[in-house]
């Protein structure tokens, strides 16, 4: 088997930094090695301690003035959204009538949605994210598309088919039965078939009759390891909504947890105005919340208050979440920006180790996958991002002033976007890198082995 390493700085976590000191909980080797075989990380380590142990065949490849970090992880995007990101002048429920279910009923073309899930894989690449939780459209072949693409590269996805029979235009609603039957086979295509898995996607209550959002508890019931993803306390008017459609529930995440679709592979998308109560039900079942500061912004829904969700007392895992199309970046480095100023108008600083933290392994955390990503560790799965501190003039000349690791990572964090992603490498293979030439910039590993035999 070939052996690949990486050398640079590298940047990972030991442990959570909400539940202790953050210094403590960062990994900071500056001239470290990252030796990959098979798709996995073998050992990490001080180059000088590592180099000396490479077979003679290894491929070493440097990184100098980069950060090598674990692949970004995406809780909460929708990608046929793509295609009107920055919309404007709406606020929720107006903006999925005046541009999302224009835009998804598009996807009754098969072509269009390949076209879509092809420019989408390739944008997250850009921005250095190896693992998503992806909601599709209605139509069953926009989820053959997206995992047939996400296949090509061998990327970690989740996604699903979304589930909606009411409150939309007729020809994006199913029925509970369809939609289960239709659901069913998805999940007996794609889920765990290589590095695919598969999340029962109701899009969020209002636009589920209580026999859909029954028939999607039962999904769940059939295969191991199922994600469920849906929207939650997003927007105020959308919360009354919900509260005149579920009269007999005490709070909207209990319409779902009365549903049976609360648990430890639950991902809630935004959560913006949720109670007391809810957090601790999210504690109690190990549900996760996906916080989309960028499209929580845009669309003026309100701040969510992450210190209170990871309130040690009694935390719920968070992850982020980029919601292209209302969040207006796929880049986490952007994300992790309006992570931060809305963090800081709540009055709780986040730090940079913190927010790096919910990009990587945090968010593994939180999808339940943190026994295989989120982490530069021996062991886990080579999805990796590397991060150029010279991306820009800006960058180069901030950077030269930068006198602690954690101040390199706010920095990055406060000026990055996509320009500061240098390579993407999903399971030990690059297949994005920003300084090959534009016909070769994205490879998947059939067109990497090609290349290396040649």
């Amino acid at each position: 088997m070939s052996v690949t390493a990486l050398r640079g700085r590298i940047v990972s976590f030991k442990d959570d930094p909400f539940a202790g000191a953050s210094a403590d909980c960062l990994m900071h080797e500056p001239d470290g090695l990252v030796i990959i075989r098979d798709g996995r990380i073998e050992a990490v380590g001080p180059y000088d301690a590592l180099c000396g142990k490479l077979p003679d065949a290894a491929i070493v490849v440097s990184y100098p003035d980069a950060i090598i970090s674990a692949g970004f992880i995406d809780a909460h995007v929708h990608y046929p959204q793509l295609q009107m990101i920055g919309a404007y002048g709406a606020q929720l429920l107006e903006w999925l009538d005046r541009y999302v279910f224009p835009a998804e009923l598009a996807f009754a073309d098969a072509a269009h949605a390949g076209r879509v899930a092809k420019t989408f894989l390739r944008e997250l690449l850009r921005a250095g994210t190896t693992t998503a939780a992806v909601y599709c459209t209605v139509h069953p072949h926009s989820v053959d598309a997206f995992f047939a693409e996400s296949e090509r590269f061998n990327t970690r996805m989740i996604a699903g088919k979304v589930l909606m029979d009411r409150h939309a235009p007729p020809a994006l609603l199913d029925t509970a039965e369809r939609g289960y039957d239709e659901s069913l086979a998805l999940i007996r295509r794609w889920h765990g078939r290589g590095r695919q898995l598969y999340a029962v996607t109701p899009r969020f209550a209002p636009s589920c009759s209580p026999a859909q959002l029954d028939a999607a508890a039962g999904l769940l019931r059939q295969a191991d390891g199922l994600f469920l993803q849906t929207h939650l306390a997003e927007n105020l008017a959308e919360v009354e909504w919900v509260r005149t459609l579920f009269p007999g529930s005490s709070s909207y995440l209990d319409v779902y947890e009365k549903a049976g679709l609360v648990g430890e592979r639950s991902i809630f998308g935004h959560a913006i105005h949720l109670r007391e109560q809810d957090f601790c039900t999210c504690h109690r079942t190990g549900a996760a919340l996906a916080h989309c500061p960028t499209s929580n912004r845009f669309l003026g829904s309100g701040a969510f208050r992450l210190f209170d969700a990871l309130d040690p007392r009694r935390p719920v895992r968070v992850a982020l979440g980029t919601d292209v199309g209302a969040g207006t970046s796929l880049s986490q480095l952007a994300t992790l920006n309006e992570a931060y100023k809305t963090a800081q108008s709540l009055g709780h600083p986040l730090d940079a180790i913190q927010a790096f933290w919910l990009a990587t392994l945090g968010g593994a955390r939180a999808l339940r996958l943190d026994d295989r990503i989120g982490r530069v560790a021996p062991g886990y799965e080579a999805d990796l991002c590397v991060l150029d501190l010279k991306a820009t003039p800006l960058l180069a000349f901030r950077t030269g002033f930068c006198d602690s690791v954690e101040e390199l990572l706010f920095t990055l964090m406060t000026l990055g976007d996509d320009r500061m992603v240098r390579a993407t490498w999903v399971a030990g293979v690059p297949v994005y890198d920003r300084d090959r030439g534009d016909d070769a910039r994205f490879q998947p590993p059939a067109s990497q082995a090609a290349a290396s035999r040649t």
